[in-house]
């Protein structure tokens, strides 16, 4: 077992702020872990062994067979095979290479028992891991980027909306958020007029909150919980609890896939791969209120890896 000192070694070698080692991060879906083959070399060949990379550390997985499938995964660093916590929620494997400070987010919809919770897919993109969390929390793209989806001209107008920072859980807010959407989800049948609520819980995860059209007074919630495989590359892994008994999880899955594959080609021409958290840098206009938030946000945290930052 690593020792705390060896473990703060490893941090600063590699230049991990402290609130980023010492988090949770996605690096596998469930589903995916389930379909590996077996190894012979680990456990006595009775576990699934796969690998990946987080904050520029390769690290080893051991899936439990389905004979074992109230086993935990097991997970360590590939370089020195000192292990590594881990923990299996919403669908996906979460990973502290330090020593957690705080439980993974909570989101207490996800247990609700009328929902479904599908994981959407996991797309590989060359870019900072909070780049794609600052495009999943921006609205003016959408009549651009989303057209006939999401967004549609001429209804291009971001309307005023409210930034809340939950200062007990030091999260961040947008409320009141509202946007035209031609099909807002797999199960709109016309045109909504729709609400939306973006929380931001930690730098590389948020949820977004939205209108449901089955059921208007509830919202679907849509989580992007980001893999940051290192400062400019990341693996985004989106997770939806749905308010759907009607369609398919492939076609759920397709839909929302659809959507991400559009946002790929804005955030793979994004300049430069990090995020500029200095002023001056970029120049927000007032529907980039969330996005001016959010980098305020890190830069109080003192998180600097993926930015420009002292670069």
């Amino acid at each position: 077992m690593r020792t705390a000192s060896s473990a703060s070694e490893a941090m600063n070698d590699t230049a991990i702020d402290e609130v980023i080692w010492n988090d949770w991060h996605p690096v596998a879906a469930l589903d995916a872990l389930d379909g590996l083959g077996t190894s012979s070399g680990v456990s006595g060949g009775s576990n699934a062994v796969t690998s990946t990379r987080l904050l520029g550390v390769d690290i080893g997985i051991a899936a439990p067979s389905q004979a074992q499938s109230q086993k935990r995964f097991r997970v360590w660093r590939l370089d020195d095979h000192a292990p590594c916590h881990a923990q299996a929620r919403y669908g996906v494997l979460w990973v502290c290479p330090g020593e957690p400070h705080r439980d993974i987010l909570a989101i207490p919809e996800a247990d609700e028992p009328d929902r479904r919770l599908l994981h959407a897919g996991a797309f590989r993109v060359h870019v900072s891991g909070l780049r794609a969390i600052e495009n999943f929390l921006d609205m003016g793209h959408f009549p651009f980027v989303h057209t006939g989806y999401l967004g549609v001209e001429p209804y291009t107008e971001v309307a005023p909306y409210r930034i809340e920072r939950d200062e007990v859980n030091d999260e961040l807010y947008a409320h009141d958020c509202r946007f035209y959407q031609p099909r807002a989800a797999m199960t709109a049948g016309a045109a909504l007029d729709v609400r939306y609520v973006y929380r931001v819980a930690r730098p590389f995860s948020a949820i977004l909150y939205k209108t449901c059209p089955p059921q208007p007074e509830r919202f679907d919630v849509i989580a992007l919980f980001v893999q940051p495989v290192d400062e400019e590359w990341c693996v985004a892994h989106t997770v939806m609890s749905y308010l759907d008994d009607a369609s398919s999880d492939d076609a759920l899955r397709g839909f929302q896939q659809t959507i991400f594959a559009q946002d790929i080609k804005i955030l793979v021409n994004q300049v430069p791969k990090r995020l500029p958290l200095g002023t001056g840098e970029e120049h927000p206009v007032r529907a980039d209120a969330m996005s001016v938030a959010y980098r305020r946000w890190l830069t109080a945290q003192q998180v600097t890896y993926g930015t420009t930052h002292g670069r």
